[in-house]
């Protein structure tokens, strides 16, 4: 009975493995290649699929979607001999499993040499200030001549990226020198403007204050002279309305006389020809005081006092 139980256990674990390699599941966006005692068979798409067993095997399984390679940076010669380090980046999707797999030994080595050959080609004919600034001229060639190339291939470049661009280290210290220079010769025109629009400003607003202030000063010394012009005029009223006489304004005068000798810088000063003709006047309503008082030697007395008086406050002029 134990060899009838072995046999039975082999020949289960044989159609258990059977069964395994007979159901092959692939899954969503994969593809697998079948061959038949070596010789390509069919491609299996996603989903459920049967095959023969020990007769039929898998040769490579593949995935559809698309895919993101980054290559190393490599070393391409520009056109004015600098020699700079361009890293690369491909998007490609893999659209028939079967060439893929026998039109190409490996299709991503292909591709990187493809694209370093393209790229040197590409760059070779640009000098670097083109190169730094030409990224989208370079991306549409690679990719037209990488999409031309791996068609036969199975497979479709769908961009092309220059991932980085790096001149040697002498060109980016002239190049960073030349930044700096270009800033600073941006900031410095840029504070000249500033200081020019200062200036302007300031001296518009010095030229606008100056004419205000002196509208402001014509406006005061209009109202000033109005004002006084208004002052002499109610003064000159009140004296026409009041009919003032010879004496009264004799009498004014002579206490204007002491205001006039005010200060220390007075050394000299001239006192007018009418100054007699207001004494006299201001003798006689003197003398016409004293009569009424009852006295004529007063009047003699005031009337010799008025030379000497007048002796008094002329000064003598050399």
């Amino acid at each position: 009975m134990e060899p009838i139980i072995i046999v039975l256990i082999i020949l289960v674990v044989l159609v258990f493995i059977a069964l395994i390699k007979t159901i092959q599941v692939i899954p969503q966006a994969s593809a697998a290649i079948v061959e038949r005692f070596g010789r390509y068979t069919r491609t299996l798409n996603a989903g459920l699929n049967i095959v023969v067993p020990f007769i039929d095997t898998i040769r490579n399984r593949i995935d559809l979607r698309e895919q993101v390679v980054p290559f190393p940076p490599q070393p391409v010669i520009t056109q004015d001999n600098l020699v700079v380090n361009i890293d690369t980046v491909i998007y490609y999707q893999v659209t028939d499993a079967r060439a893929a797999t026998y039109e190409v030994a490996s299709y991503i080595q292909a591709i990187e040499q493809l694209t370093v050959t393209t790229l040197r080609n590409i760059i070779g004919g640009m000098d670097l200030e083109r190169t730094l600034t030409s990224r989208e001229e370079i991306n549409a060639a690679l990719r037209g001549v990488l999409d031309e190339a791996t068609g036969k291939w199975g497979i479709r470049v769908n961009r092309v990226e220059l991932k980085a661009i790096e001149p040697p280290t002498s060109i980016q210290d002239s190049m960073e020198k030349q930044m700096r220079a270009d800033r600073d010769k941006r900031a410095a025109i840029l504070q000249a403007e500033g200081v020019r629009q200062s200036e302007i400003l300031r001296a518009e607003g010095e030229k606008q204050s100056q004419i205000l202030r002196a509208e402001g000063e014509a406006k005061a010394a209009a109202l000033r002279a109005e004002g006084e012009a208004q002052a002499v005029r109610t003064v000159f009223e009140a004296i026409h309305a009041g009919d003032p006489d010879q004496k009264l304004l004799s009498y004014q005068y002579l206490q204007m006389l002491p205001k006039i000798a005010e200060g220390d810088a007075n050394k000299l000063w001239i006192v007018p020809s009418e100054i007699g003709d207001a004494l006299k006047g201001l003798s006689g309503a003197v003398g016409n005081f004293g009569a009424m008082g009852g006295g004529s030697g007063g009047n003699g007395a005031s009337g010799g006092s008025v030379p000497a008086q007048e002796r008094r406050e002329k000064p003598s002029i050399d």
